[in-house]
């Protein structure tokens, strides 16, 4: 059975998850790379400030305020359709880099869970050109999905939204895999766990924006929380690589029997 086979088999038959323990389970890991969680934001957000002023300033961002001439139901749904159209080579590119950030910062997280006194923090480690050219096709793919989501409006978008939170982890864990094997794997994954992600990821979406309280900036130092639902998710239900190998054997052996 090859990895994506292999992959899609756990998914299949995934166990039922246990809320309490994988809450308890983000808290205690959260308390432990919060500090690396800041520091990949804080990359994210600087990056994502200058491709945004770099498009401003060659004039490819939206322009126009819906609400100039008082409240106008379809004059902020044509802004809303337009801004999404005419941000999307804005969003792919921020997508892509956000994508290997927070790629590397599960690679960050796998070492603290496993509990390794030497961990190995590069947070550029997927922007080598064999990963970062895979990470725009996901980045394309990932705003594409997003975009169309967003013009159907809210309820496609939650929905969408779960299984487009898998596509780093899926990659971090499996980047020998095809851009489409790690889309249909994440999409695998987010629709057998839609419900039990979605209520991790909004409780987490909750506690990250607790920062708020701090002055504001403080949300800087909290929202990297919200990354933490799927890595337990998907260590639950797939297991990271120093795990795999056990798992291997009870395949192999129902392959040979």
């Amino acid at each position: 059975m090859d990895a994506y086979n292999r992959l899609l088999h756990k998914i299949e038959n995934a166990k039922p998850l246990e809320f309490s323990n994988i809450f308890d389970n983000i808290i205690e890991l959260f308390k432990k790379v919060w500090l690396k969680g800041f520091l990949m934001v804080l990359i994210m957000v600087g990056i994502a400030m200058l491709v945004g002023g770099v498009f401003s300033l060659i004039g490819l961002s939206p322009k126009g305020n819906p609400f100039a001439y008082g409240i106008n139901l379809e004059a902020y749904l044509d802004f809303y359709s337009s801004s999404i159209i005419q941000n999307i080579p804005q969003t792919i590119l921020t997508t892509t880099v956000s994508l290997a950030l927070i790629s590397a910062f599960y690679k960050i997280c796998i070492q603290f869970d496993a509990g390794k006194q030497q961990v190995v923090e590069d947070y550029f480690q997927f922007f080598k050109k064999d990963y970062f050219s895979k990470l725009l096709m996901l980045g394309i793919i990932h705003t594409g999905i997003a975009t169309v989501a967003q013009l159907l409006f809210f309820i496609p978008y939650i929905y969408a939204a779960v299984p487009l939170a898998y596509f780093p982890i899926v990659f971090a864990n499996n980047p020998e895999l095809s851009e489409m094997e790690i889309v249909k794997a994440s999409f695998a994954l987010g629709n057998k766990k839609w419900l039990f992600s979605f209520g991790m990821l909004f409780v987490a979406g909750l506690l990250g924006f607790l920062g708020i309280l701090g002055c504001g900036i403080g949300i800087l130092f909290t929202i990297s929380i919200v990354y933490l639902p799927t890595f337990f998710i998907y260590k639950e239900v797939v297991g990271f690589d120093d795990t795999n190998e056990i798992d291997l054997i009870g395949e192999q052996n129902d392959i040979d029997f």
